[in-house]
């Protein structure tokens, strides 16, 4: 039996853990939000919350290293975790105004450092996805 957390990501972004490629990530995860027909202002938090989502993984990365994103494409959900390579990273500093922005922006994220990766997770949904009954 397969769990939803065995199968692999829906689509994998693999860039250098250089903040000139930030602009890939961002317009990346706005095309597929409007893939899953995200509202246009959905699209605009997505991106911004991409891009304060890599900005707190390329802080921690191991220079040369890579900036993996892995996306999770649902019926008007679309979840991203981004990791990088670290040489033992800080903790989170979920008081940081990249963190509040973030998890203000997403419908949840976390973050959580390894002994040699750091990683963010966030996950959004659309305003068009009716609630469950």
């Amino acid at each position: 039996m397969v769990t939803s957390d065995d199968r692999r990501a829906d689509v994998e972004l693999r860039l250098p853990a250089d903040g000139a490629y930030a602009s890939v990530l961002r317009t990346t995860t706005a095309g597929l939000a409007a893939r899953l027909d995200f509202t246009l202002d959905d699209i605009d938090d997505l991106r911004m919350a991409a891009g304060e989502a890599g900005a707190l993984v390329l802080e921690r990365a191991t220079p040369g290293g890579d900036l993996v994103c892995a996306y999770r494409l649902g019926p008007g959900r679309l979840t991203m975790t981004l990791s990088v390579t670290a040489d033992h990273p800080p903790e989170p500093d979920f008081d940081s105004f990249a963190w509040q922005v973030l998890s203000t922006l997403a419908s949840h994220a976390e973050a959580q450092a390894g002994p040699d990766t750091f990683t963010v997770s966030l996950t959004m949904e659309s305003g068009l996805v009716a609630p469950e009954a």
